[in-house]
């Protein structure tokens, strides 16, 4: 048997899209040629491979065995082409005129304020666009492209668009006000004490995260839009739930609220993470950005959020 030939970037493409699109028609409408190239040039890549790549016997084409085994390296080297190509073009076109980003609300402001204050110094040409989200969210904005960085929490696996390297954590503290029924309880709160209680659970928007419970215990719970209205829902005594440490740091200091010694843990690591498109190679302001947040140190400062 011959060895394989080497297949064109754009035979690979043309695969992705025949599986991507449902069939040779809809992968011809989609990249604007005939019905006729797009069959032409898969049974040329199968000739190429030497293999099969699709069954033809049924009115929709489908992969094979050896198809979906190879189709995982065709998107491979066509994000990998297109990831290098962003990088060219970004190097190429200098220094970028805006850079935006979407940040978890899980992320403690006076450490963004420290490294936005160091981006205006080092690149004062340079608009920034911020924007603070939930949960998946934070990745829906940049898999979209409303965002070209992300700073966002590990409550979902990544999409194949997105590049994402760890970048920390935040501790997060189970909490409720000093006179909820919670806070009488002595020693370790059992799991079955928390259901009977209201939990205030954070939510967000996006369709990455519809449907999903992260950390939800409590039987009866309120979804709240966003982190301000869950801090003073807590203080307020409507519930229990967990906050990000530095946000409540004054509060537990000053009685406003205390931490619950539950079972589970007094407290949990919120990882984080940076992301950006895997396709879209950020330019050399948002690169500078990106790497902040690798470098920072996540030794609070007591009482700073």
């Amino acid at each position: 048997m011959r060895d394989p030939g080497l297949p064109s970037l754009d035979q690979l493409r043309v695969f992705i899209a025949v599986i991507d699109h449902g069939g040779f028609a809809h992968a011809a409408r989609a990249l604007h040629r005939t019905q006729s190239v797009i069959s032409y040039t898969i049974a040329n890549l199968e000739e190429q491979l030497n293999i099969a790549l699709l069954d033809r016997s049924k009115r929709k084409p489908t992969l094979t065995e050896a198809g979906r085994a190879l189709l995982a390296d065709a998107r491979a080297v066509s994000m990998k082409v297109d990831s290098m190509r962003s990088r060219a073009k970004a190097l190429s076109a200098g220094l970028e005129a805006e850079v935006s980003l979407v940040v978890d609300v899980m992320f403690p402001t006076c450490l963004l304020v420290r490294i936005l204050n160091d981006f205006q110094q080092t690149y004062p040409t340079v608009a920034m666009r911020l924007r603070t989200e939930a949960l998946g969210a934070v990745t829906q904005l940049v898999l979209e492209r409303v965002c070209h960085i992300g700073i966002c929490g590990g409550v979902i696996a990544p999409p194949d668009a997105i590049e994402r390297r760890a970048a920390g954590e935040v501790t997060m503290m189970p909490v409720c006000a000093p006179d909820h029924p919670l806070a009488k309880i002595e020693g370790k709160i059992p799991a079955a004490a928390l259901r009977d209680h209201m939990q205030l659970v954070l939510t967000d928007r996006s369709q990455l995260t519809a449907g999903k419970d992260f950390g939800v215990v409590g039987l009866r719970n309120w979804r709240l839009g966003d982190l301000a209205s869950k801090h003073a829902l807590l203080r307020g005594g409507l519930g229990w739930g967990s906050m990000p440490h530095a946000l409540i740091y004054d509060d537990l200091s000053n009685g406003r609220l205390v931490q619950l010694d539950i079972a589970d843990g007094k407290a949990f690591q919120y990882p984080l993470f940076v992301i950006h498109r895997s396709d879209e190679e950020p330019g050399p302001a948002g690169r500078w950005l990106m790497q902040q947040f690798f470098d920072l140190d996540h030794s609070l400062p007591h009482g700073a959020y």
